[in-house]
Order: structure tokens, then C-alpha cells, then sequence
């Protein structure tokens, strides 16, 4: 029997619907024509825009809220009221997950705990069907281990994670650096654009970055706009764990522009402990998410990015969720 993952790419091949996490997923070819596909006998079209939206709630206790139903929720898109006609409890889809290090020298009095709950997180969270990869960055971005779901090798892939690795660092077994940076400094964005838009852009399912950094960022060639949009334009969600030496400090703006923009998490870490404790917590926030689909009420195929806001009718709860996506276009 194909894995769950194996069956939503096989329904995306074949033109279906399904829930992605996006705009519902067809074929490139199925999208550029004119969003509509045929039925058995190609009689009958229908035009296909529905929205995904992965949520996650909290109290004002930060605990997670698992046991919310259809109705507790509202959505807008660019303040329009939006009917829901969709909405799962989401545990078991599976995960595609992209875990990026900063190997910068700011991060050097950290690496080792960063490698140890890094490793552990990766253990805890992925189950059967997932898969991630590794990436480390500094004055490029370094792909240690492309996506898999064997644990040994991604173990493997964070304990090669080295502070500043010389010319992209071409370690044995090592696949080697992505894309061509030969810019001084830390290519934090960079490294998004890069796992994005190489690596995301054509898996299914939920995705997600789990990012630990100062989130300095000091010679990339994208925009930090630009991380965001590919981010955005592959339903990939951000979170970032914020180890910083005080002696060089973070960028916490950049750090919660990333994950706000997005629909993930800042979590500040100030020690190894905590820094397992901050792992712990976004396993469980990828595993206690519900999903939302809609149909939007703005049917123009225009590129155009709209606003996503959602809500619970209890306005004492936290919703994180993405703040938009960009429409098809023609």
C-alpha cells in the first residue's frame, strides 16, 4: 500500500484536489489551464482555488488547544469574510521538514548543545512517511543531507555541521553547497530562498524550516522580502530558535518578521537546556495543528498576494497561521 505522502503526489499528478497546505495542489500544466480540470468524460469543469491554511492555537498559558471544531474558527482574505468548507484535526499528514544551522563563528560556544537537541528533535518529531534534510550555513549555505527519512543519516548530517566550514566545506558524504554564494558574511536568507525554492518547491504535504540562529544576517543576495515570498509561494512554515552570544547579540525583528510572515514561532534560547525545551515545542506544534481550506470569494487569477487572517470566535486564544499566499495566475 503507498505511503500517505506517496498517494497525495499521485492525486496532484493526476489533477485531484487534495489538501496541501496551499492553493489546492495540481500539476504546473493542470494550473496554467486556466485552473480547471475535466471529469471522466471531460464534460464537466470546475474551477479549482481552494485555499489550505495550517493552524495552531494557544491560550493565554501558551498551551496548545487541541479539542476546537469547525465553528470555533473564522477566516478572512483581504478583510473579506471567507466560509470555511473544510477543516480536519491534523496529526497524521505526513511532515516534509528542512532543519537549517547557522554555523556562523557567533554560534561557536553553542554548537555542540545545537547538535545534540537538534538531533533529538529530528528523532522525536518524524514519523513514517516524513522526511527532512540538513543544511548548515555561514558564508554559504551547505547542504549536509538531502531529504531522507533515515534517521542515522540525518543524525549524521547535524554532527558534520562545522563553525564556519572554509569554501562551502566539501566533506566526505557531503553533497556539497547550494547554489553559487562567495559573499563575506552570513547568508541567513539566502538559505531560505535556497531550501525553498530547490528543495520545498516540489514536495507536498505540510512543509516546514526549523531554523537555529541569531538570525544576523550580513551577505546574502536576496532580500529578506525575498526569503519570505518563497517561502510563502511553497505553504512552507518558519520557525526559528534565537541562540545568540550576547557579545553579537540577535536580530530579533528579522527572526519574528520570518515567522510571523509565515505562520511559525520565535522561541528565544539562552541555554542547552532551554534549547531542548524549544525543540520539545515545536514538535509539538507540528503535531497539534488543524487545517482549514476555503474557496475564496476573489476568484482573479492575478499572481496577486492575498491576506489571510484567522480567527477563533474565543478571543482569548492565539491563532498562528500564515498571513497569506499568492493567488494562481493565468
Amino acid at each position: 500500500m503507498p505511503s500517505v505522502k506517496k498517494l497525495l503526489m499521485q492525486l496532484a499528478t493526476a489533477g485531484v484536489a487534495v489538501a496541501l497546505g496551499g492553493v489546492a495542489a495540481l500539476p504546473a500544466h493542470a494550473q496554467d489551464s486556466s485552473g480547471q480540470t475535466q471529469q471522466q468524460a471531460g464534460t464537466i469543469r470546475s474551477q479549482v482555488n481552494l485555499v489550505n491554511v495550517f493552524a495552531t492555537v494557544r491560550d493565554k498559558n501558551k498551551k496548545i488547544i487541541a479539542d476546537l471544531k469547525q465553528e470555533d474558527f473564522k477566516i478572512t482574505e483581504d478583510n473579506q469574510d471567507q466560509k470555511i468548507a473544510f477543516f480536519t484535526k491534523e496529526s497524521t499528514l505526513p511532515i516534509t521538514l528542512a532543519m537549517l544551522l547557522d554555523t556562523s563563528g557567533s554560534e561557536q560556544f553553542m554548537i555542540g548543545g545545537i547538535q545534540e537537541a537538534g538531533s533529538r528533535f529530528l528523532e522525536r518529531v518524524l514519523r513514517k512517511g516524513d522526511e527532512a534534510l540538513v543544511m548548515s550555513f555561514d558564508t554559504d549555505a551547505d547542504l549536509l543531507s538531502d531529504f531522507t527519512d533515515d534517521r542515522a543519516q540525518l543524525d549524521r548530517a547535524v554532527h558534520r555541521a562545522r563553525i564556519n566550514t572554509p569554501g562551502g566545506g566539501m566533506i566526505a558524504g557531503n553533497p556539497g553547497p547550494i547554489g553559487n554564494q562567495n559573499t563575506p558574511g552570513t547568508v541567513l536568507y539566502d538559505a531560505i530562498y535556497l531550501a525553498c525554492s530547490e528543495k520545498l518547491n516540489t514536495e507536498a504535504g505540510r512543509k516546514a524550516i526549523v531554523i537555529v540562529t541569531d538570525a544576523q544576517d550580513e551577505g546574502s543576495r536576496v532580500k529578506i522580502d525575498e526569503a519570505i515570498e518563497s517561502a510563502q509561494r511553497t505553504d512552507t512554515v518558519i520557525h526559528i530558535l534565537l541562540v545568540a552570544d550576547p557579545r553579537y547579540g540577535a536580530n530579533v525583528g528579522a527572526a519574528r518578521k520570518l515567522s510571523d510572515e509565515t505562520g511559525g514561532r520565535v522561541i528565544s534560547v539562552s541555554s542547552e537546556k532551554k534549547l531542548a525545551q524549544a525543540f520539545d515545542e515545536i514538535s509539538e506544534e507540528l503535531r497539534s495543528q488543524y487545517m482549514l481550506g476555503y474557496y475564496p470569494t476573489n476568484l482573479a487569477r492575478d499572481g496577486k498576494f492575498r491576506k489571510i487572517k484567522v480567527e477563533t470566535v474565543n478571543h482569548d486564544l492565539k491563532v498562528l497561521a500564515r498571513k497569506g499566499y499568492y493567488a494562481p495566475k493565468e
